[in-house]
């Protein structure tokens, strides 16, 4: 069940407020046009953007995306108005939307995998998002959040997406034991993803804060990795059982993690990459067929959102214990700054937006 629309503060001027990363490591607040939204479209007052490692990627200007950008991809907010009256969630509603802007043409979007897009672009990552107060996005990206979810906690559900469809892909059955190596956002959204379809799971980090943080997403045990001599398998196999587990989900993308992973799984198991890195690995020839494995990569998700906020609202104490800071749209640079500190524990960055409560 969803909010009852209610009516939305009319839009105050024809221009709005945007943060534009005009080079790296700087972030400009400057004016824009309000959009109009076209046909098939909404216009949506932005309420909270999260950050994610791919942002700090993007502000870095370590990306493969063209500066200037507005960034923000995983957002929340309320519908203003409807080009098409009635072809969408009524005017007052709160919804989270997907980011993805997919060909519908491609090998991969004509099965029904549009996640893999072969021409695929994001809101937020390769044209501008919602580091803006209003943004004009297709009715069939909106997803209505749930009464019982706080407006600031839905932008999870993009990253939340991700996970489930990360562990979709390992196809877990209850009552398995999974592996979960790294406990990043969407390692710890994993580990919830699993527990909730009553797997088991231990995690695995090389930082002590966010290994024990694990725990608060529902893991039985935690492995805390030495960077130097990688994980200990030993200690997964006693955790598990003599073969392995049958799942890893691998949400680092270190080389090191997947050989880790591809050493600790069970013959004739199941390895889902989800983490993503430039960097490469060498993998014997033989590890795979010997031990029988499925290797799968996961990107985005299959049209997850709608799941992921049912998910979000039943674990609201989770989901607020990955918000670890929140920064006004003014104070955007700080939260980028954050989320690469070494000293402390980062989960996930809050922007709020201007007018957002109104």
């Amino acid at each position: 069940m969803t909010s009852p629309a209610t009516t939305p503060a009319p839009v105050p001027t024809s221009t709005m407020r945007v943060a534009r990363t005009v080079t790296g490591e700087q972030v400009e607040i400057q004016e824009a046009p309000v959009p109009a939204p076209g046909p098939g479209e909404a216009l949506v007052r932005v309420h909270t953007v999260t950050l994610c490692g791919t942002d700090l990627h993007i502000w870095e200007d370590d990306y493969a995306t063209e500066l200037p950008i507005v960034q923000g991809h995983e957002f929340v907010g309320t519908v203003e108005s409807l080009h098409d009256p009635g072809s969408g969630p009524n005017p007052g509603t709160r919804v989270a939307v997907s980011p993805m802007v997919t060909c519908g043409t491609c090998h991969a979007c004509t099965i029904g995998r549009r996640n893999a897009c072969a021409h695929f672009s994001a809101l937020g990552c390769y044209q501008d998002g919602a580091l803006a107060e209003y943004i004009a996005v297709p009715v069939q990206d909106l997803h209505p959040v749930p009464d019982g979810l706080p407006t600031e906690l839905a932008p999870l559900a993009e990253p939340l997406s991700i996970a489930l469809q990360a562990v979709r892909r390992g196809r877990p059955e209850s009552g398995e034991r999974a592996l979960v190596l790294g406990c990043g956002p969407i390692g710890l959204l994993s580990t919830l993803c699993l527990t909730s379809l009553g797997v088991e799971v231990v995690a695995a980090d090389t930082h002590p804060g966010r290994q024990a943080f694990a725990r608060e997403f529902g893991a039985t045990d935690t492995l805390l990795v030495d960077p130097d001599r990688g994980l200990d398998t030993d200690a997964v196999r006693a955790w598990a059982g003599r073969y392995g587990p049958p799942l890893v989900i691998e949400a680092t993308g270190a080389p090191s993690s997947l050989d880790s992973a591809l050493d600790a799984v069970a013959n004739a198991g199941r390895v889902v990459a989800v983490g993503i890195s430039d960097r490469t690995t060498e993998l014997s020839l033989r590890v795979l067929p010997a031990k029988d494995l499925d290797l799968l990569g996961s990107r985005n998700s299959q049209d997850l959102i709608g799941e992921a906020l049912e998910l979000l609202t039943r674990h609201t104490g989770a989901a607020r214990a990955l918000v670890t800071h929140s920064f006004p749209l003014d104070r955007i640079s700080e939260g980028f700054e954050a989320m690469r500190s070494r000293t402390e524990l980062v989960g996930k960055v809050v922007i709020r937006m201007p007018g957002g409560e109104r």
